[in-house]
């Protein structure tokens, strides 16, 4: 069997470079307290009691107790005090929901493609696939606006938690800075990924004006060489000098924005160390982080994994590829799980939806091993 690898906390190595992050824990559950007083929806009111109860005991041992990590430390940092308890329900519900296999109405995150298309063609990404990445194979496009506007609508104020990425590079969208404008003051917890190769001033006007609460730059080495082996297209010292020239356009243009930067890495070897990380990013980003390597460059022709635990991503987040397409997860890159399109259903009816939850029983009752390509899998 091979390695597992788990989403839940999924950063091997994290480390905060911002040396005044405060932790004010008496202040974020007296927050707590006072908002489960005025809370009339009874679901979220006993949710923040478990929130509060599990902060306040701070049961460590506890795997399922309710914590808060230094990366949503963070976060939290970012927000109004009117808007904590609202972001630490949506995140307990991020969580919790898929250790106990509960779902609501929304999923608790949500991973909007703004394109499929990508520009590099990294050693551990099902970009170097050439079944997929041919236009003609119909698995390339970018989304329109029109239908990333009737994602985020139907999103804002029922899903906090959003990334715009997934199979290719958002910034090669063709409308990313309308899609990004059109998110303004709409998520506590909006999120961007970028290998930053096409991070022009237009597009960092359009990021630090938009609701992108995190931008994360895709990068897994400390140095040209082997930043340039593994990330086959980039060139080290344009991603340098494009996120330099952000950090100028945030400190002169946007002194006041909260935004978060963060280089997130893929770990595929032992020469990657997150000190040497720290030391090389630590002038031009707030956070340093790799994830674990998952083995999906071709899940399709992986051997079978006899991995009997359910996937965690079923009760935690859903896809909506550039057409508008639904799939569960993105290990499934061609889309053989698909749930149908956002044009025939909604984001509520489909999560939960009867197809959906066949596919979350064949996972709870053993029969992952029936299912293609969860049975060749190791994410849990």
């Amino acid at each position: 069997m091979k390695n597992i690898y788990k989403k839940k906390n999924s950063f091997s190595n994290f480390k905060s470079l911002n040396n005044d992050i405060i932790f004010n824990k008496i202040k974020i559950l007296e927050l707590v307290k006072n908002d489960i007083q005025k809370e009339k929806n009874l679901s979220k009111k006993n949710i923040l009691n478990k929130i509060y109860e599990d902060l306040k005991t701070e049961n460590v041992k506890n795997d399922n107790s309710f914590k808060l990590s230094p990366n949503v430390i963070a976060e939290i940092n970012t927000l109004d005090d009117t808007q904590v308890s609202n972001y630490l329900f949506h995140r307990y519900r991020y969580e919790i929901f898929p250790d106990e296999k509960k779902i609501d109405n929304y999923p608790p995150y949500l991973q909007i493609e703004p394109t499929s298309i990508c520009n590099y063609r990294c050693v551990f990404c099902y970009q170097t696939d050439n079944n997929f990445n041919k236009k003609s194979n119909n698995f390339m496009g970018h989304m329109s606006f029109d239908l990333f506007k009737e994602v985020i609508d139907q999103a804002e104020n029922n899903i906090e938690f959003i990334s715009l990425a997934s199979r290719g590079e958002p910034l090669m969208c063709k409308d990313i800075e309308k899609m990004l404008l059109y998110t303004q003051g709409k998520f506590l917890n909006l999120k961007i990924n970028t290998n930053a190769s096409l991070l022009s001033e237009s597009k960092a006007h359009a990021i630090l004006q938009s609701g992108v609460k995190t931008l994360c730059f895709s990068a897994d080495a400390a140095d040209k060489t082997s930043y340039e082996k593994l990330r086959v297209n980039g060139k080290l010292d344009r991603i340098l000098k494009n996120i330099e020239n952000f950090n100028k356009i945030k400190e002169t243009k946007y002194p006041n924005s909260r935004i978060i930067t963060r280089v997130s890495g893929v770990k595929v070897n032992n020469n990657q160390n997150i000190d040497d990380m720290q030391n090389f990013w630590g002038k031009l980003v707030q956070q340093v982080a790799f994830v674990n390597y998952v083995p999906w460059e071709n899940i399709y022709d992986s051997k079978k994994t006899d991995v009997p635990t359910p996937c965690s991503d079923l009760w935690r987040r859903m896809f909506v590829w550039w057409d508008g397409e639904i799939n569960p997860c993105d290990v499934d890159y061609k889309s053989n799980l698909s749930l149908g399109k956002l044009s025939d259903s909604s984001i509520a009816d489909i999560w939960n939806s009867q197809k959906y939850n066949i596919l979350r029983e064949n996972h709870l009752n053993n029969k992952r091993k029936n299912v293609e390509p969860c049975n060749r899998c190791n994410v849990v």
